[in-house]
């Protein structure tokens, strides 16, 4: 009996100390350190909503053993994120001009910025509430949308490119003419995007992205079209990863950082900087003159240039980061990537905010070439209906005129059988 109650006691010693140990192991947080937790701990948004608006697939969700950023956040806050996803700016912009939505962070990008600077629609950012700014490199700071550093701060930045399928595609690709070559019709995934998609005609037709010349945009429409008839391509934004990846299409239009996601699960996808010219973008958060919550607004702006955070979003999104610590982390995904970070691009161009006219103008013609309304073959039914319509005209001016030389000419007899009494 003694040696029993020996040998229990010593099981139980030692369930203890497994349990110390485990306790001990627990207590260290998986991510931040005990300053970063107490940080934002005694931020005081315990209980509070913070509404967030980014792009589709723009955040680290956990998936994969990723880290969860927007579980992270509320963890340490103790806050409650509201997270909704938009698929382009514009789309962004009516649902915040729309009303009837309040939002507290949102990501646009560059030209939007200006415009919605311009319109009133941001709140100044109070940098006392967001430290980690000093994190940001200073070659993403007071760019060209936000030159007082007022309203924004860099989140991503990236350029769009060409991506093909080198099982599909066996010529050297260096230019955007490629989608409009017949050969690869039904083969060509083109940004459903306005201002991206213009911008590619653009680029061809050696214009400036931000021009303002109406005739420039009708030009640069009327070549969207042609290629509609030429490649009849398929509009997609984020459809495009699953579509590319499947080996199904030659070409597609996208950004660097997604070029790299993409050639993990087809490793037939090459990509090039077609020499006609890219897009430089900068995506950024903001704060909306709508938000409820300007703090929890700032905490999470902070929160997502944490140095763990910034990397695990770098990780899942694979973009250009403009955190210091993410640039100069030789273990990130898109170090040295050329398609990330390229040391060079051909003619690249920004875009800005444009005036109202050529904002609809661009609407209006971005409309008419998805629906093919300007493509050749609707010109061409358009002037078929007219001419058989003309035709038709013609015919029935030819019967009245008959009609009324027919009763003329018997009004004629009528009168001479009169005279004669005939």
């Amino acid at each position: 009996m003694k040696k029993l109650k020996q040998i229990l006691v010593f099981i139980f010693c030692f369930a203890f100390v497994l349990c110390g140990f485990s306790v001990t192991a627990t207590a260290e947080d998986e991510y931040f350190s005990d300053e970063q937790i107490e940080y934002y701990k005694n931020l005081g948004l315990q209980g509070t909503t913070v509404n967030v608006y980014n792009w589709g697939d723009y955040i680290s969700d956990g998936s994969e053993g990723s880290m969860d950023v927007v579980s992270e956040f509320e963890r340490l806050t103790g806050a409650r994120v509201n997270y909704t996803n938009f698929d382009s700016n514009e789309n962004m912009y009516s649902k915040l001009v729309g009303g009837g939505v309040s939002y507290d962070v949102i990501t646009p990008s560059d030209y939007m910025i200006q415009r919605l600077i311009d319109e009133n629609l941001l709140l100044p950012i109070d940098w006392d509430n967001v430290p980690n700014a000093e994190l940001v490199a200073d070659e993403y700071k007071n760019l060209f949308f936000d030159p007082e550093q007022l309203y924004s701060l860099c989140f991503n930045t990236c350029s769009t490119v060409l991506i093909y399928n080198t099982r599909l595609v066996n010529e050297e690709v260096t230019s955007w003419d490629v989608l409009w070559d017949e050969q690869y019709r039904d083969k060509v995934l083109m940004f459903n995007n306005s201002r991206d998609a213009f911008a590619i005609a653009q680029a061809v037709l050696g214009q400036d992205f931000n021009t303002t010349s109406e005739a420039d945009w009708i030009e640069a429409a009327e070549l969207l079209a042609k290629q509609k008839d030429a490649v009849n391509p398929v509009y997609v934004m984020d459809e495009v990863f699953n579509l590319m990846e499947s080996g199904e299409y030659a070409f597609a239009t996208y950004y660097g950082g997604d070029y790299e996601l993409m050639v993990e699960n087809n490793e037939d996808l090459d990509f090039c900087f077609p020499e006609e010219g890219v897009n430089i973008f900068y995506d950024a958060f903001c704060i909306p003159t709508c938000s409820q919550n300007k703090a929890g607004a700032e905490a999470f702006i902070n929160f997502m240039h944490e140095p763990e955070v910034a990397f695990e979003n770098t990780e899942y999104i694979y973009y250009g980061c403009p955190n210091i610590t993410v640039m100069e982390n030789e273990e990130s995904s898109v170090y040295g990537s050329e398609a990330v970070y390229p040391e060079k691009l051909p003619n690249p161009q920004y875009f800005e905010n444009l005036p109202q006219n050529i904002l609809d103008l661009q609407a209006t013609l971005w409309t008419s070439v998805k629906s093919g309304s300007l493509s050749a073959e609707s010109k061409n039914k358009d002037k078929r209906i007219y001419i058989e319509f003309s035709v038709l005209v013609g015919v029935a001016a030819v019967c009245v005129c008959a009609k009324l030389i027919s009763n003329k000419r018997k009004g004629k007899f009528e009168d001479l059988s009169d005279l004669y009494g005939n």
